[in-house]
């Protein structure tokens, strides 16, 4: 773009920079300058921000405020830091969950969910809003957050201009379509060239060999129209390895003749199939480190898909006496991590083994990921960013826009476990992490390096590395909070009207056009087809859906029955709590010990018991007649073992006096059978019988094509249906939102009651959970540790391998609430179900003694020993309980509850929680 049609805005701040600004950011800049939106898809670390950056200069220069949202608390505190540095803080603010610095600030950092609230809340610090920055747009396809950034998008003014920063993605001109609908102006600016090319590798041994012949697609400028192809030597590798391999050994055959995975492999295709007899040794974590050093590859970021993984390979590398660093970069090391830890105990630094993170780190490597200290992770960021931390082992997180450009990026793996299972990563997954690779002004070449897997296909691998991009999908859902903001701010026909203008609704809109015009292809057919089917005796199509209808309740008379009854024992069996006292048929009473779901919560559940011979059973839902319902509960004391036969006994006793408390009667399991069924069968016979086309003689010809006009049939009027449905899928999904807030009292027709006002204040995926917890006392009389364990059963989710031990509820107060808790969550779902509504997640227990724990004082060391839980994730879900500690003071007002909350709060906000906040 010429310099003269340049805006004398943009060639001043283009002037701010040592290095020439690329023609997309000028282009950006100036669309930016004129007025317009503008969305900036390009690839990560070709300097996107440059154009959020500029967006703050017409803001200080025009005095307007301007807000830069970002989706996680660490790139906020780091563009925090960086704005800071160039504004000065009297101008910069930050606003995060847990921190607020500065919030009237002309300049304010935040993370995308603030901002949200404050829209809803109508907050003065909007006004003289003038722009707004959304780094990371792309966030918005994230199914757990991804709906705030498009109620952000909807709910702003429109006289504030949005910049919306996104990583490369296929759709973007949909995207910017959507944008220019609901945003007026809008420009839509897409580079898709690297800064630094990247070069692809594969990690054979310790030799590094090319992925492709010639040059890389991700190296050249632009890409090619025809796939790159794959590098010979990698091809006679897999080859030769093949040769060595036994045919039966790579994938073990089911009877389907497909092959049967093994759990850490995905498809096969990135290898990991190969038994290990005949497996190669694979390339040590230290032979990695010193190839990429004596390649003069590094600093190197190298991803592992797991946190304990990452730990381990640090341990590794340091322990086998590599060092990467020279002395003065030692030095250096150690005075950035001394610096960072200044305002830690002792005792806590000593409880996190900072002197084992210590020496690795002045060795030249370190990990990152989310089970981190924020202390720790600000460490390894700033060490990086120095040139002299070598090799960070990270797990796929810092790639979610941290600016920590590397000059190689490692994937040891192209496997990863997704919470069910383990899969392929995705192209865009690789496009993003290879995207740190390659550091702008620094380096004239990023490398990416992937190691050797037996078994691996290097066609897959080249696949995977030559595909740049990857389509934009919306996650957006209207939720119970959005529903009562949206009723307070715009009224229910406008709040439909909205959730109709979102992005998923767009894109919706366009797939139901498609559907229509196969709808009508489908009706074409269908003429031609009933047409072929005529009968000279009579109706054929008649004749033809008697027949159909008999072979359907043949087929199915009791599937739906047996689906539905499947279902309610499968919920009833996870809604159970340990100390429930239920009946087996075999059994008899039998008290509950143990509850849980195989894997994650969507899975299957199960439930521990014992019975009162003494027998422990697992049961599921297939060792069930029927629904259980618990006639009582038995409290299971705390330090119950089942090993102990006076533990056992003195439950099982307990059981029986409850049982003689309340002299249950025992529950009718009979199945109903299919009378019913039979009788409407044998009616449709006799029909059949007198219909005038049975005795046709050339019946079976034309029932083929009367069953071909039968399916198109139904196929056109399920096109018909789904595409009405989708077209407007929201609004219909807000209504049933609004019935069960009608049935439970928090909207009175269009308005808002006061429960609907404090339901507006609490930000949770069990929102309406906790506001029913509120308005029935379920928190009262609580201490503030033993609210802080309840809290916590709200927001934990354990992570499927980690909880060894079945967790408890610390004290009899907090089992009670948690107790009353999980029936408000039964009922709650009852009523999801019966509006035809997603349930919300299962309450998990696994948090509470360690928020009551850290509540009641005790220190870091005894906390983490009694959890087994990292000091990051420990930091992470204790500031998430002081959080919504803090919305339900809000919500609640003036009373005991609200005090209880903050005390609460306070009491939980010390040590490595309290420190350095804006690290996090």
């Amino acid at each position: 773009m010429s310099t003269e049609a340049l805006s004398d805005d943009v060639r001043e701040f283009a002037e701010l920079y040592p290095f020439g600004l690329d023609d997309y950011q000028l282009e950006a800049c100036h669309e930016l300058a004129q007025g317009r939106g503008v969305l900036v898809a390009a690839p990560t670390g070709s300097g996107k921000t440059v154009v959020g950056e500029f967006a703050v200069h017409l803001a200080t220069g025009r005095s307007r405020k301007c807000f830069y949202t970002t989706p996680i608390k660490a790139l906020s505190n780091q563009k925090y830091h960086d704005l800071v540095d160039r504004y000065g803080p009297d101008r910069v603010g930050l606003l995060t969950g847990d921190t607020s610095v500065n919030a009237e600030a002309q300049i304010v950092v935040m993370t995308t969910e603030v901002l949200r609230n404050m829209i809803y809340a109508a907050s003065p610090t909007l006004g003289n809003l003038g722009y707004v920055v959304m780094d990371e747009v792309h966030y918005l396809a994230d199914r757990f957050r991804g709906a705030v950034w498009e109620e952000v998008i909807l709910g702003l003014a429109e006289s504030v201009q949005i910049v919306a920063l996104s990583a490369t993605v296929s759709n973007v001109e949909d995207f910017g379509e959507w944008l220019r609908t609901v945003r007026g102006e809008f420009s839509v600016v897409v580079s898709e060239r690297r800064p630094v090319p990247l070069f692809q590798h594969v990690l054979v041994g310790r030799r590094l060999v090319d992925l492709f012949e010639g040059v890389a697609p991700t190296a050249q400028e632009v890409p090619a129209e025809r796939m790159a192809k794959v590098n010979r030597e990698l091809l006679q590798v897999s080859k030769a390895e093949a040769s060595r391999v036994r045919d039966d050994s790579r994938r073990p055959r089911g009877r389907s003749g497909r092959g049967k995975d093994r759990p850490g492999q995905g498809s096969g295709q990135f290898g990991g199939a190969t038994h290990s007899r005949f497996a190669g040794r694979p390339t040590s974590r230290g032979e990695v480190a010193v190839v990429l050093d004596r390649a003069e590859l590094l600093p190197a970021i190298y991803f592992i898909f797991s946190r304990v993984g990452c730990d381990a390979a640090v341990g590794q590398v340091y322990n086998a006496g590599i060092t990467l660093t020279s002395r003065a970069e030692a030095a250096q090391l150690g005075r950035i991590a001394d610096k960072h830890v200044a305002g830690l105990s002792v005792a806590d630094l000593e409880a996190l083994r900072f002197e084992d993170f210590r020496d690795a780190l002045m060795a030249g490597v370190a990990a990152h990921h989310a089970g981190q200290l924020p202390a720790f992770k600000a460490i390894v960021e700033e060490s990086f960013a120095t040139g002299a931390l070598k090799i960070v082992f990270a797990t796929e997180t810092l790639a979610l826009g941290i600016n920590m450009p590397a000059r190689t990026v490692v994937l040891e793996k192209l496997v990863k476990y997704n919470g069910e299972s383990h899969v392929d990563i995705t192209p865009g997954e690789y496009t993003q992490l290879t995207g740190r690779a390659g550091r702008r002004g620094i380096d004239i070449k990023g490398h990416a390096v992937v190691l050797w897997q037996s078994g691996m296909d290097p066609r897959a691998v080249a696949g995977l590395a030559s595909r740049r991009t990857y389509p934009l999908r919306s996650s957006f859902a209207p939720t119970y909070n959005m529903a009562v903001n949206l009723m307070a701010t715009l009224g229910r026909e406008r709040a439909r009207d909205l959730l109709n203008q979102s992005f998923a609704q767009f894109q919706t809109d366009k797939s139901v056009v498609t559907a229509a015009r196969t709808g009508r292809r489908f009706t074409a057919d269908l003429r031609a087809a009933v047409e072929a089917a005529q009968c000279h005796l009579g109706d054929f199509m008649e004749y033809a859906q008697l027949r159909e209808r008999i072979a359907q309740l043949e087929a199915t008379s009791s599937r739906a029955r047996k689906a539905q009854h499947a279902e309610a024992v499968s919920d009833s069996l996870g809604a159970l709590t340990p100390g429930d006292v239920i009946h087996l048929p075999r059994q008899e009473w039998v008290v509950v010990l143990r509850t849980g779901r195989k894997n994650h919560r969507d899975a299957e559940p199960w439930a521990q018991v014992i019975a009162g011979d003494h027998t422990v059973l697992k049961l599921q839902p297939h060792d069930l007649r029927g629904p259980v319902e618990p006639v009582g509960r038995v409290r299971i004391p705390k330090d119950f073992s089942l090993r102990e036969r006076r533990d056992r006994r003195a439950l099982l006793a307990a059981m029986s006096a409850k049982l003689e408390e309340l002299d249950p009667a025992v529950p009718d399991l009979t199945v109903p059978t299919d009378d019913d069924v039979a009788r409407e069968i044998a009616d449709l016979r006799a029909d059949l019988a007198a219909h005038p086309c049975h005795e046709c003689p050339d019946r079976e010809l034309h029932a083929i094509e009367a069953a071909r006009a039968l399916r198109l049939d139904r196929e056109a009027k399920r096109v018909e249906v789904d595409a009405v449905a989708r077209a407007n899928s929201l609004a219909v999904q807000f209504d049933r939102i609004t019935a069960v807030l009608e049935e439970l009292g928090y909207l009175d027709g269009d308005v808002l009651t006061d429960a609907g006002r404090m339901l507006r204040r609490i930000y949770n995926e069990l929102d309406l959970v906790a506001a029913e917890c509120v308005r029935r006392d379920v928190f009262a009389d609580l201490t503030p540790p033993q609210l802080a364990a309840v809290l916590s059963t709200l927001l934990y989710e354990s992570r499927p391998t980690r909880d060894a031990v079945a967790p408890r509820m610390p004290d009899a107060a907090s089992e009670r609430a948690q107790s009353e808790l999980r029936s408000v969550w039964r009922e709650v779902g009852l009523l999801e179900r019966k509006h035809r509504i997603d349930r919300g997640r299962e309450p998990d227990i696994g948090f509470a003694e360690a928020a009551w724990r850290w509540a009641s004082g005790q220190d870091l060391a005894k906390v983490l020993l009694h959890t087994g839980l990292s000091a990051g994730d420990f930091v992470r879900w204790v500031r998430q309980i002081i959080d919504l500690a803090g919305q339900l003071a809000a919500a609640a007002g003036p009373g005991d509850l609200r005090r209880t909350c903050l005390i609460a709060a306070d009491e939980m906000r010390r040590g490595v929680v309290a420190a350095d906040l804006t690290e996090d």
